[in-house]
């Protein structure tokens, strides 16, 4: 397999870059919605810290991903043009998903004048002053942020599998 893509399939980095990012951005929807469930308690915090570090993690990757597309060719779609615009919408919206989630999670951070660590390894700097009414609204924000990823993950997995399945074509296996 290639390092880099070819017209025909994608490279070995695009498809880690695709897996990592996609069980990091599953796993961090998962324990986003448990944890807002639990009451106050240690272990909420430190899943709030989890989840925190791990969302820094996917915008710090989303960075080199989109770096990585820049500089790539993308593999050609053989689909009619309705699906070919819906393919291209669905990966710019994971895009714009994969900054908006990870920047209003720093806010939030931000705005509440709490410190956010990088895995313990340095502290990102507050991007705002504290503002509790801004903060309950970036929360907001990300919450439905997160619905929204949602639907597009759910989605994009349905029209892979849809391509796999019913199409039999090669969609879903140039991503495995």
């Amino acid at each position: 397999m290639p390092i880099m893509n070819t017209k025909e399939q994608y490279g070995v980095i695009t498809i880690a870059l695709h897996w990592i990012m996609a069980i990091l951005i599953i796993g961090l929807l998962i324990l986003g919605l448990y944890m807002v469930s639990l009451p106050i308690s240690f272990e909420k915090l430190k899943l709030y810290g989890w989840h925190k570090e791990y969302g820094f993690l996917v915008l710090f990757l989303v960075i080199i991903r989109l770096g990585w597309r820049l500089i790539n060719i993308t593999p050609q779609l053989s689909l009619p043009i309705l699906e070919k615009i819906a393919a291209r919408s669905v990966h710019w919206a994971f895009y714009i998903f994969m900054f908006a989630m990870p920047l209003t999670g720093w806010l939030i951070t931000s705005y509440a004048g709490l410190p956010a660590s990088f895995f313990g390894l340095f502290v990102l700097p507050n991007l705002v002053s504290p503002n509790d009414e801004l903060r309950v609204l970036c929360e907001e924000i990300h919450k439905w942020l997160g619905y929204a990823l949602i639907a597009t993950i759910i989605l994009h997995t349905c029209a892979a599998l849809k391509h796999h399945f019913i199409n039999k074509d090669d969609i879903l296996k140039r991503m495995l």
